[in-house]
């Protein structure tokens, strides 16, 4: 991280910020949201780089609120006060002229915290010289193809109640598969914010061990109900189900969320099953699109229990409920579930007979009311007989409720967690991720 260019980034959105409080009308209020990015891009296939490059990319919302009504706008950003403020200046004028011509908001919230906050955390991440020798020196050997995306990131907030808000990190990530010659596949990730290579290569070496395991042909399984362990990554998957129609208020009270059960006739999960919020982990900001500040801890469900859902000011004021700090869409942004006590090397005997399931893909929800996700089986996935992997499996298609996985049916998490990161880079890199263990269930169902 450049020190002194976030510096200058910072002082630049200071000052268009402040000349936004300087120029705004005694009716008007607004919001400033930053999002930029120095980031190296490497793409990598057949063990060769494809394509390689670094970006500067920056953009900023202002959003004005005037008499109940509001509207937005998103500019280029690039830290230069002439140029930005050239363009705030316009964004500006024509909010101006748009706002009058549109319906009144009845829910509309306008800033009124008073909170301010700064976090830089830096890192230690490759050089763009050292990148892909660095990557390449573990997976010469493989057909290995993935996507390195590493560098700065800054989010930044201010308001026309003089909020401010600055958060800055060094983060990478690396999303890798790794494929047999007959185009099985064993895909991995490697995240944080401080480039390790011994950990580099002990994730590389478990692709190998998969990628051995993948040899046999394929076992067809029957559709039915198996034992099941669900690798960290699988379990991940699950939990980001319930940023989709799951732990938001507004979903709740407006019949579309799969925790309906929970919320409205008192059903309980597994007391094992414990999900929360943790901003403690430092890996996205606490500030939300309002300024607002959220708990450095929010349990979600407790023991079985849903004790809280996400709540935004704007829920808030239409459902008259207490807003805890939630972002606008209501979605988990630092979600950890808690680890069990079943250790890594009695994940097969435990297992017993069934199937080891690394990753999954293409979730939905096929009911809300009895929150039934549905999705594949995907990526070195196995059949297992009396504690040992007899053969990779054809894909299944598995249509199940989280009211028995996470319920009645779940055996037991693992006394580790794995970091899974956000990878999508459309639009620009997400920060995050979610901190979760492994989960052994009992008839977990497959249809197809």
């Amino acid at each position: 991280m450049n020190t002194e260019e976030i510096s200058a980034l910072e002082l630049s959105f200071k000052q268009l910020a402040q000349t936004l409080l300087e120029k705004k009308e005694t009716d008007e209020h607004f919001t400033l949201k930053l999002s930029w990015e120095q980031s190296q891009f490497t793409r990598f296939n057949h063990a060769q780089v494809r394509q390689t490059g670094c970006i500067l990319d920056g953009c900023v919302e202002l959003k004005l609120m005037s008499n109940q009504r509001s509207s937005y706008r998103r500019f280029p950003f690039i830290g230069n006060w002439e140029l930005d403020w050239q363009q705030g200046s316009q964004a500006l004028q024509e909010l101006r002229q748009e706002i009058p011509y549109l319906p009144v908001d009845p829910y509309l919230v306008l800033p009124t915290g008073n909170n301010n906050s700064h976090e830089i955390h830096p890192g230690e991440l490759l050089s763009e010289e050292s990148l892909v020798s660095q990557v390449l020196l573990e997976v010469g050997d493989l057909d290995f193809t993935g996507i390195y995306a590493g560098g700065a990131v800054v989010r930044g907030y201010a308001d026309s109640n003089g909020q401010k808000h600055w958060f800055a990190s060094d983060s990478f990530t690396l999303d890798y598969s790794v494929f047999t010659p007959e185009a099985q596949a064993v895909k991995g990730n490697f995240a944080g914010s401080q480039w390790c290579q011994d950990s580099y290569s002990q994730k590389i070496a478990n692709a190998k061990r998969q990628l051995q395991l993948l040899s046999p042909p394929a076992k067809q399984i029957p559709r039915g109900q198996h034992k099941t362990y669900l690798a960290p990554t699988a379990v991940s998957e699950l939990l980001m189900m319930l940023s989709w129609k799951g732990a938001s208020e507004a979903d709740i009270q407006q019949g579309n969320s799969a925790l309906g059960k929970l919320y409205h006739q008192g059903k309980i999960l597994s007391p094992k099953f414990s999900v929360k919020e943790n901003f403690k982990l430092g890996l996205v900001p606490r500030f939300n699109h309002l300024g607002e500040i959220a708990a450095p801890e929010l349990p979600l469900i407790e023991k079985g229990v849903l004790v809280n859902t996400l709540i935004n000011s704007r829920t808030a004021k239409e459902y008259s409920k207490t807003a805890n700090g939630a972002n606008a869409s209501e979605t988990l942004r630092s979600p950890e579930i808690n680890p069990g006590n079943l250790a890594s090397e009695d994940i097969m005997t435990q297992l017993e007979t069934g199937l080891y399931v690394s990753n999954l893909h293409y979730l939905n929800w096929s009911d809300h009311s009895t929150g039934r996700i549905t999705g594949m089986t995907r990526y070195a996935c196995f059949w297992v007989e009396n504690g040992e992997i007899v053969a990779p499996i054809e894909n299944l298609r598995f249509d199940e409720s989280l009211y028995h996985f996470w319920g009645e049916n779940l055996v037991n998490f693992t006394n580790f967690q794995e970091f899974i990161p956000e990878v999508d880079t459309y639009g620009s890199r997400q920060l995050g991720g979610s901190l979760v263990p492994g989960m052994l269930v009992e008839d977990f169902t497959y249809t197809l």
